[in-house]
């Protein structure tokens, strides 16, 4: 393929994968109008946030799968074309419950396109460095898209109401379908079948999860439905493990855990997003209610970790071709680590340097973590199972992102309200949070050091290509 073509390719997916990211830093910004609009009560605005999470988290593994199988870029194509029906639901929606069915459908059209999309990079870039730069470039589209996202959400809110948020995303959405057609079309089919049981197994172990940890304060951690959930979780992953081990054309293969590189990029993708995420939900509850800032002068403020992640991870993408990811990833943890711990000593009269310098730690060290996470996990998989590998990064992204706004909510969740009342109850929850993060963020940081090999990129595909053969 010429570099023109690559670069084309590359255009498409980074489009891509800029609106699915786009669309979840934006409708935060709304919900308060949409709560007025819609009469919509506390846990429908929940919903319209984590449904997109759960159908995401519950189905990607589906769409790298069935990419493999039946085609990457057709795949990648109706994942677009799934994702902009979802939002037209949205813009159109006439109550919450037609606007939470439309951010179910929007989450699995990203469910489809995103893993395609990383398994599209992997086969259209074959040499290891050409491929890191390529998905470190893909990578740095969350990081511009989370730039971008909470100012310009505040500003179309304001300015047009929260439809506008979903409606802005339907030009973005043509633009990726007209770059995606001139997209070459790859698959890996041979030999390989959906795995029907394990694809339902999975689905059930995942949503039951998803649903019992979301739901758990709401219906009681002791409710007969969270503990049915987690009972059915835990059974449905027992299952699936044991369908995985005997099926001829598995939609797992287990063996590839025996790998330990590829196990840590997986467990550091959830570490990190549990961290992030947990901090997003967290960090503009205090800065709206305790500094009293504006939603869009608080999306402002988060710029030093948004922008340093965009301007970072390019470099980062390079530098582990030769460096491999331990490094990257080890010090991208501790950063991160850093950063949360000094925003745990926030109080009432903390200035905003401080606050600035915290993200700013943060931001670099997402920005040397991202794209080495995802390029070590395909470097260290049968390209034929580049689909499953990209899957796998985007689940434990998903899960780590949900667990973490689920489990650092529950510490901050009955403090939220504190504010104008009990300060320093506020900031107790908030404190616990952060530092909670920042241990998930260390223990990462010692997984990337144990599991990691000292090799560079170029020998883990050596040693993947072995593997397939």
């Amino acid at each position: 393929m010429t570099h023109p073509a690559k670069r084309l390719v590359l255009a498409a997916m980074c489009l891509g994968t800029f609106m699915a990211i786009l669309d979840t830093s934006l409708v935060n910004l709304g919900l308060h109008s949409i709560e007025a609009d819609l009469h919509a009560d506390i846990a429908a605005l929940q919903w319209v946030i984590d449904l997109y999470n759960l159908v995401y988290a519950a189905f990607i593994m589906t769409g790298g799968t069935l990419g493999d199988l039946y085609g990457r870029r057709r795949l990648f194509l109706l994942g677009c074309l799934v994702f902009a029906a979802g939002s037209l639901v949205c813009a159109l929606a006439p109550s919450v419950g037609v606007l939470v069915i439309g951010r179910g459908i929007a989450g699995l059209g990203a469910a489809l396109e995103l893993p395609a999309a990383l398994a599209i990079l992997n086969v259209t870039f074959p040499e290891t460095r050409e491929r890191a730069r390529a998905i470190a470039i893909w990578a740095a589209m969350n990081g511009l898209a989370m730039a971008i996202g909470p100012t310009l959400g505040g500003l179309l809110v304001d300015a047009f109401g929260w439809r506008s948020l979903f409606y802005g995303i339907l030009p973005v959405a043509a633009a990726t379908l007209g770059l995606g057609l001139l997209v070459p079309e790859t698959a890996s089919p041979k030999g390989r079948h959906l795995d029907l049981p394990g694809q339902i197994l999975a689905v059930l172990a995942l949503g039951t999860l998803c649903v019992g940890v979301i739901e758990g304060p709401a219906w009681g951690w002791r409710s007969a439905p969270v503990l049915g959930c987690l009972a059915a979780c835990l059974a449905s992953a027992a299952a699936f493990i044991g369908v995985e081990r005997r099926s001829s054309s598995p939609l797992v293969p287990l063996a590839v855990f025996r790998n330990p590189p590829f196990a840590a990029a997986i467990a550091d993708a959830g570490l990190m997003t549990f961290g992030m995420y947990g901090l997003l939900f967290v960090l503009p509850l205090y800065l709206q209610a305790v500094r009293h800032d504006a939603a869009a002068v608080a999306g402002l403020e988060l710029l030093p970790m948004s922008l340093t992640f965009f301007i970072v991870s390019p470099t980062a993408g390079r530098v582990a071709t030769t460096l491999g990811p331990r490094l990257l990833i080890a010090g991208g943890m501790a950063l991160a680590a850093l950063g949360l711990f000094a925003l745990a000593v926030l109080s009432t009269g903390t200035g905003y340097v401080v606050i600035a310098l915290a993200l700013f730690a943060i931001g670099v060290g997402l920005g040397l973590i991202t794209g080495p996470i995802a390029t070590a996990a395909v470097a260290n998989a049968p390209a034929a199972r580049s689909g499953m590998s990209s899957g796998l990064v985007n689940v434990g992204r998903m899960l780590g992102a949900t667990l973490g706004v689920a489990i650092l909510g529950i510490l901050f969740g009955g403090n939220a309200k504190a504010a104008a009342a009990d300060p320093p109850r506020f900031l107790a929850g908030l404190h616990a949070s952060f530092l909670i993060g920042g241990c998930v963020e260390l223990a990462g940081a010692l997984i990337a050091i144990l599991w990691f090999r000292r090799h560079s990129l170029e020998t883990a595909d050596r040693r993947a290509a072995m593997a397939e053969r």
